[in-house]
């Protein structure tokens, strides 16, 4: 995992909004993510309800119904915390440097079987959602740091729109899709998006 600088507070970007459940409600939140991940891990990703996440934790379906709603709802939420959770971003000085290694980071993470089975599993609930994926949010948020980063350093960057587009959207196409995700494949994905920023400063 790459080192964090002394910027570390924003530069590690967690759920929005998240809370800290404490006594009950802590235990019955790591029931329910167990339980997610038990089920996604079992094949049932594609048909998942709240009623049967409700009887793998041991807890009332009300409960679940009552802190996240929808199955859609909490299939985002532990999606966000299974593909985020501890991840630095990279702050070399160099955004090429930047984007490649946290391109690789995130290929290595959602390449490995269990997180494409929460992806999956979150696209499948998310069919009839048309707002942002919380985890999307979690990459724009990632990539305005950035962004931000290298303004104030004096370096042209790509948009974080063509960050997203060109570096993110492949990757998580090819974990959903079971396609290969490997080092080469990020740092390519990463050098793209930095040409097309050198091709528009040239034209300026």
């Amino acid at each position: 995992m790459v080192g964090m600088s002394g910027s570390t507070a924003a530069a590690s970007v967690h759920s929005p909004g998240a809370k800290r459940p404490g006594g009950r409600s802590a235990r019955v939140q790591s029931a329910v993510y167990a339980a997610v991940g038990q089920l996604v891990g079992s094949g049932q990703r594609d048909t998942m309800t709240v009623p049967e996440v409700a009887a793998v934790a041991g807890v009332n379906p009300t409960s679940i119904y009552r802190r996240w709603g929808t199955i859609e709802t909490l299939l985002g939420e532990v999606a966000v915390a299974a593909l985020t959770q501890g991840e630095p971003l990279p702050d070399t000085g160099e955004l090429v440097d930047d984007l490649a290694e946290w391109s690789r980071i995130i290929a290595a993470d959602i390449g490995r079987p269990k997180r494409r089975a929460y992806l999956r599993a979150m696209v499948v609930a998310r069919n009839d959602v048309v707002e942002e994926c919380p985890c999307w949010e979690i990459r724009r948020e990632q990539a305005e740091v950035m962004v931000g980063r290298a303004a104030a350093r004096g370096q042209d960057a790509p948009s974080v729109r063509q960050i997203l587009d060109h570096v993110i959207a492949p990757l998580y196409h090819h974990a959903v899709f079971g396609l290969a995700l490997d080092d080469a494949y990020a740092e390519a994905l990463a050098a793209d998006v930095i040409r097309m920023t050198d091709r528009s400063a040239r034209k300026r």
